[in-house]
């Protein structure tokens, strides 16, 4: 899987020679080849932090990565405290699966707007939600709530998704597509003994959730200067910005104005990597499509996240890791024999294993700018990363409900909510273990600029 990651991202294979893996066999245990998945995409993203090492006039440092520690990053959510106490809110009630006239649904309902849309969709209150699943088919409840605005799948075996228009246009991509501009910029500067291969890289941070989050607190682990930019309207769940706000400033700016516009250009022009997990085309108002960014920003390597991809009839679909789990048959593939109910992976693994690829994305991106001033474009979905578990060997292993040994891998940092405890970033360059300069800072509450170039 680690050999199909890195030549999915135009990676030479020798550089693979440097990176060692400890054995991922019962890591994750799950039917599916998750413990592979996370350990390769993980490796991944450390060979393309190496190769832009080596680019920017480093020797190529050695990459060593503990599958437990992978194992204890891919469920990270679980182990964060904020001044010693749990704050991981876990799912909403009405982000579960429910049992349909016909089959089972998969609702979500974490975020409120998601939730009212839901609960417009089937013309009820939260108690009534179950009830008003019960009443009707599968397909009725997810085309009623996503035209509704909200988010729902129907829960298909591998089969059903084979044969469903998006479960074809998945299978006919590639695992993610990744491709070298032909503009010109600046080449990257080399690095300075001991600094990290990512140092005085700029990375614009306009993704959520989980996936995207997890890419870009990589990229800062590694030591470039990300900055999260959200819209102020749209709300965020108190325990998704610490979880994913590690390693990164955050400021609010509103597209929608000509200033809020023109701030965004500048950080654009000074930008090295641009990473956004809004649905394809959401963007292209503003001139942030791959075409007029590349034509403005020759520089800039340009990565994008969606959760069906751009490809097939759910294009605009909003996409969730438990949502796509759902309706590509993932869910019935971990269920439990003889149970009619759905299954699920024993971590979120879709959007954990999705943002290290799209941090190695990026990181392949700066070596070919290091190496000859052209930047890239890189496009991955949630729904390629389903279908590429799904074609590896199966195993007899059922998801476990343990939690993975994290105490040898937790970093703390100061913040002003107290003290923050998270799963480190996993792996280590020349025996240097990765780790966040800072914590995650309250949303919104940086300007909207650089931090001082420094020499890297």
């Amino acid at each position: 899987m680690m050999r199909d990651a890195w030549g999915a991202l135009g990676g030479d294979a020798g550089t693979l020679d440097a990176v060692e893996v400890d054995r991922c066999d019962g890591v994750l245990p799950s039917p599916l080849a998750v413990g592979a998945l996370a350990c390769a995409t993980v490796a991944a993203a450390l060979a393309a932090a190496a190769e832009l090492a080596q680019a920017r006039g480093r020797p190529r440092p050695a990459v060593s990565l503990e599958a437990a520690h992978v194992a204890a990053a891919f469920v990270s959510e679980r182990f964060c405290r904020v001044g010693g106490q749990p704050f991981a809110a876990g799912f909403h009630a009405l982000s579960a699966f429910m049992p349909a006239a016909d089959g089972w649904v998969r609702l979500h309902g974490n975020y409120p707007h998601h939730r009212a849309a839901l609960l417009t969709a089937l013309g009820v209150g939260d108690d009534d939600v179950r009830a008003a699943v019960a009443e009707r088919g599968a397909i009725e409840v997810e085309e009623a709530v996503v035209a509704a605005g909200g988010c729902a799948a129907a829960v298909r075996d591998e089969a059903a998704w084979a044969a469903h228009p998006q479960g074809a246009a998945i299978a006919a991509a590639p695992l993610l597509d990744f491709s070298v501009g032909t503009g010109r910029g600046p080449a990257l500067g080399p690095l300075l003994a001991e600094a990290l291969p990512a140092a005085g890289v700029r990375v614009l941070d306009l993704t959520r959730v989980i996936a995207g989050p997890v890419g870009t607190r990589m990229l800062g682990a590694l030591g470039a200067d990300v900055l999260r930019i959200d819209p102020p309207w749209l709300p965020e769940l108190e325990e998704q910005a610490v979880e994913a706000g590690p390693g990164k400033r955050s400021a609010f700016l509103d597209l929608r104005r000509a200033e809020g516009r023109a701030t965004f250009e500048g950080l654009l022009a000074d930008a090295d990597v641009l990473v956004h997990g809004y649905r394809p085309g959401a963007l292209a108002a503003y001139g942030l499509d791959a075409q007029s960014l590349a034509e403005r920003h020759p520089h800039l390597t340009v990565v994008t996240l969606s959760g069906w991809g751009a490809r097939g009839p759910w294009g605009g679909r909003r996409g969730f890791d438990s949502l796509v789990q759902a309706a590509t048959g993932i869910a019935t593939a971990c269920a439990e024999p003889g149970s009619a109910a759905p299954g699920k992976l024993p971590a979120q693994a879709l959007d954990h294993g999705t943002g290290y690829l799209i941090a190695a994305a990026a990181l392949r991106g700066l070596t070919h700018r290091a190496r000859e001033g052209r930047a890239a474009h890189a496009e991955l979905a949630l729904a390629r990363t389903a279908h590429w578990l799904l074609r590896q060997p199966r195993t007899a292993d059922r998801p476990t409900t343990t939690e993975p040994d994290a105490s040898s891998y937790l970093t703390s940092l100061p913040s002003p909510r107290g003290e923050i405890t998270l799963v480190a970033p996993p792996g280590s360059l020349d025996g240097r273990p990765l780790d966040w300069r800072s914590a995650p800072t309250v949303p919104g509450s940086d300007a909207p600029h650089w931090l001082p170039a420094r020499p890297s």
